[in-house]
C-alpha cells in the first residue's frame, strides 16, 4: 500500500498552461500518474498533451472527478488556489508554490480543514508513491517501490536520503515532502500516524532541520504511538545560532530549535539519529 496517493489518484494541475505547471505536468503524466485536467483562467477548452484545460477548479472537478490538486501558481494569488480547490471538493492539495505568505497560508489551511481536506506545503517538492503516482516535483528517477515511508522538510535532502536508500536495497512506500516554512499543512504527527496504520509501510526515514519544536514533538509522538522502527536526520548541525538556513522554518531564536535539542530530543525515546544522510538505511535494516 501507500499513504495519500496511489494508482486512485485523479489529478488536476492548478496553473497548467504556466511554464512550471506544464513542464511538471508532462512530468507526471510520464510516470504514470493520472492527470486528468488542469486549470487556467480564461483558457477554459484549450489542452496541454491532451489534458483538458479548465476555468476553475469546480468545473475540472464536476467534469474529470480529480480528487487531488498540484498547485502550480505565483504566490500572490496561491491562497485563493489552495481554497479554490478546497471549496470545489478536492481532497488533497499540494502546493509547491514558494514564498507564500505565512499569513495567508494560516488563512487557507483553516479554511480547507474546515472543508474536510489535507495540505500539503507549501514550498514543499510534493510527494510520490512509488510505480503509483507522482505529484509534484521530486525526481521520479531515484525512487524505488517498498515499504519504508519518508517525511522530509528538505526537498534536496528527501532525494539524498532516498538514494540511499533505494541503493541500499530499501524502496519506498511514499515519500512526502511538507516543506520548509513556518506554517505548512500536514506535518511529522500526521504522517507519521499514516505510516504507522498502513500495513505495508515496515519503516519510517523522518529529515528534520534545525527552527520550531516540530521534531520534539514527533519524537515524543513516535515514543507513544510508533511501534516500526524510525530512522533520523537533523540538517542544520553546524547552524549559527540565529540564522536563517535556507527555510523560511529554519530559524533559531532564544535558543530554540537547535539541532542538538532536537537530537537529543530523539535519542532519549530511542530513535536513531544520523550523523549523515547516508547511514540512514542502515539503521533502518538494524532493527526490523
Amino acid at each position: 500500500m501507500s499513504i495519500l496517493i496511489d494508482k486512485n489518484t485523479r489529478l488536476i494541475v492548478q496553473g497548467i498552461t504556466g511554464r512550471d505547471g506544464g513542464f511538471h505536468t508532462s512530468k507526471m503524466k510520464a510516470y504514470g500518474t493520472n492527470v486528468v485536467g488542469g486549470t487556467s483562467p480564461g483558457k477554459g477548452g484549450e489542452n496541454v498533451e491532451g489534458i483538458p484545460v479548465f476555468n476553475t477548479v469546480r468545473e475540472a472537478v464536476i467534469e474529470t472527478e480529480a480528487n487531488t490538486s498540484v498547485i502550480f501558481v505565483p504566490a500572490p494569488f496561491a491562497k485563493d488556489a489552495m481554497m479554490e480547490a478546497a471549496d470545489a471538493g478536492v481532497k488533497l492539495i499540494v502546493c509547491i508554490t514558494e514564498g507564500v505568505p505565512t499569513l495567508d497560508v494560516v488563512e487557507a489551511y483553516r479554511y480547507i480543514n474546515l472543508k474536510g481536506a489535507k495540505l500539503i506545503g507549501p514550498n514543499c517538492p510534493g510527494l510520490i508513491s512509488p510505480d503509483k503516482s507522482s505529484v509534484g516535483i521530486m525526481p521520479t528517477v531515484i525512487f524505488k517501490q517498498g515499504s519504508t515511508g519518508v517525511i522530509s522538510r528538505s526537498g534536496t535532502l528527501t532525494y539524498e536520503v532516498v538514494y540511499n536508500l533505494t541503493t541500499k536495497g530499501l524502496g519506498q512506500s511514499t515519500a512526502v515532502g511538507v516543506g520548509g516554512d513556518p506554517i505548512v499543512g500536514l506535518y511529522y504527527q500526521e504522517l507519521l500516524e499514516m505510516f504507522q496504520n498502513d500495513p505495508e509501510t515496515d519503516s519510517i526515514a523522518l529529515i528534520g532541520e534545525i527552527g520550531g519544536d516540530a521534531e520534539e514533538r514527533a519524537a515524543k509522538y513516535i515514543s507513544e504511538h510508533v511501534t516500526k522502527p524510525v530512522a533520523v536526520f537533523i540538517a542544520g548541525q553546524q547552524a549559527p545560532p540565529g540564522k536563517q538556513m535556507g527555510h523560511a522554518g529554519a530559524i533559531i531564536s532564544s535558543g530554540l530549535g537547535t539541532a542538538a535539542e532536537k537530537i537529543a530530543a530523539f535519542e532519549a525515546v530511542g530513535v536513531p539519529v544520523a550523523k549523515e544522510p547516508s547511514q540512514i538505511p542502515e539503521l533502518l535494516k538494524s532493527r526490523l
